[in-house]
């Protein structure tokens, strides 16, 4: 059945985002690392993770109209090269100021995964497109499976050892976009011109405004976790970049288990919205037990429940958003809770990691679990909308 959706066109462009996703996730968990390594102090680290997410806000948009405008295989090669540029910047950086450098070409030349997805809807049928898109869920969590892992073994070598090999991967998917890629014949737009442009409208309405809150209120949660836990496991229990590595991949593969084997099931049966206040409160249950664990068999045991709280929220944190879209506006809506998302993925690592610094490892955590909380009460009454 899903190999009648599986086109060459489409895996290229499966494999292509997921040699690039590997090498993301090589960067995730040695950042922070490699970092310190020139004097970074936990804010200034959490402002290297912001200021990608802030440049990748604000070129999106124009990355987008460009695809439109000169099709997605220059695009996507564009932002694939892009990467590879950072990534060679970040390996030869001698200083912090280098180090920002490098996360700002990589933000602003950051429109590989939503050409990816404009690419997905040029060249599949309507019927088929949400199992398509599947492809690029399946490549983000295979990505975030094996660049961690990779990581993690490399990182023995070196701090620069996984890095370029992040760089190497990331070529090999340019050149695989290059010489396999076929342009396509644009059946939807990959823009939608400044999402702040038109949000001020789009929030008039009480349901767009009410998910759109939520939507930033959750990715602000998870950015903070997720940007604070190799300075949390370091300080709390003495990872090494390594270690840091192997868990990342580890929670990987239990997040990967959860959302193939779990969540269609649970959302057939509660509903979307039933299962994603579920995952809320497993999500701030396994954050609030990972701040007070006192030991690596504690903090583990914490992750599964936050493994659950995520696999159950991200896939219906975004139907939610799809829903509130009226049928000529899915574009502008979609556009709208991504740069919403982009703004909490930008906000969260600020206070994530400037909390940790001035508070302790736990605050981060702590304040994950609350925005989390927060998100629950927003959706109270969201139902009668």
């Amino acid at each position: 059945m899903f190999a009648t959706v599986v086109t060459r066109p489409l895996l290229i462009i499966f494999l292509t985002i997921l040699v690039n996703l590997v090498g993301f996730g090589i960067i995730v968990p040695l950042l922070p690392f490699y970092a310190e390594t020139f004097g970074a102090s936990p804010l200034v680290i959490g402002l290297l993770f912001a200021v990608f997410s802030l440049c990748q806000l604000l070129a999106a948009p124009a990355l987008g109209d460009l695809s439109d405008r000169y099709g997605r295989r220059p695009v996507l090669i564009f932002s694939l090269l892009g990467t590879v540029v950072s990534f060679v910047m970040l390996a030869l950086a001698h200083s912090v100021v280098m180090l920002f450098a490098a996360r700002i070409v990589d933000g602003l030349s950051g429109g590989n995964i939503s050409t990816a997805r404009a690419y997905v809807a040029d060249v599949t049928e309507p019927k088929d497109r949400s199992r398509a898109y599947g492809l690029i869920g399946a490549a983000f969590g295979l990505g975030f499976i094996l660049g961690p892992a990779l990581s993690g073994a490399l990182a023995h070598v070196s701090y620069t050892a996984p890095i370029w090999a992040a760089a190497a991967l990331t070529l090999v998917a340019t050149v695989m976009a290059w010489l396999w890629l076929p342009e396509t014949v644009h059946r939807t737009q990959a823009g939608a011109g400044n999402p702040f442009r038109y949000l001020p409208a789009l929030v008039q309405r009480t349901p767009v405004r009410r998910v759109l809150a939520i939507d930033f209120v959750y990715w602000l949660a998870f950015a903070m976790f997720q940007t604070t836990f190799a300075l949390f496991a370091d300080r709390r229990f003495g990872f090494d970049a390594a270690r840091t590595g192997y868990f990342f991949a580890g929670f990987g593969v239990l997040g990967a288990v959860i959302q193939g084997g779990f969540i269609r099931p649970i959302a057939a049966r509660l509903g979307d919205k039933s299962t994603f206040r579920l995952g809320l409160v497993f999500g701030a249950v396994g954050l609030v037990a990972a701040a007070l664990s006192s030991s690596v068999t504690l903090f583990a045991v914490a992750l599964v429940p936050l493994a659950f709280g995520i696999g159950f929220g991200h896939p219906t944190m975004a139907s939610l958003v799809s829903r509130v879209a009226r049928g000529d506006e899915q574009g502008r809506v979609q556009g709208a809770a991504s740069a919403i998302e982009s703004l909490g993925r930008t906000l969260g690592p600020v206070w994530g990691n400037a909390s940790l610094q001035h508070f302790g490892e736990a605050t981060p955590y702590f304040s994950a679990a609350a925005c989390l909380l927060a998100t629950l009460v927003l959706t109270i009454g969201f139902d009668d909308v």
